[in-house]
């Protein structure tokens, strides 16, 4: 079985020297080297998949699920190396940062 999506990883929130900008995440998507190579991605959907404590419904679930998602999509590319900045519909948890990053292969631009 084949899998949609590339792994990343949440790196840090797009920052300067003194303020945090909350609403735009950094990730780092495993196999990407350059500037470049992240044109491919531009406007890829991309997913933070995380293990709820208690069995509760999540808005619109029908039942009960032990893992939610929160939805965003590739911007723009940050930086020289292959960091792309993604924007969730709501903002990550701090307590996310260094965890996985689904990013998937739709929608195509090709």
């Amino acid at each position: 079985m084949t899998r949609l999506y590339c792994k990343g990883i949440f790196v840090s929130f797009r920052r300067g020297k003194r303020n945090i900008h909350h609403q735009q995440s950094l990730v780092k998507i495993e196999g990407v080297e350059s500037r470049k190579e992240t044109e491919f991605y531009l406007g890829k959907r991309v997913a933070y998949v995380y293990k709820v404590h208690k069995r509760g419904k999540a808005r619109g679930d029908m039942k009960p699920r032990k893992h939610r998602v929160i939805w965003g999509r590739v911007m723009r590319s940050h930086g020289n190396n292959g960091v792309v900045r993604a924007k969730f519909r709501k903002n990550l948890p701090p307590r996310a940062m260094g965890a996985r990053i689904r990013v998937m292969l739709y929608p195509s631009r090709i």
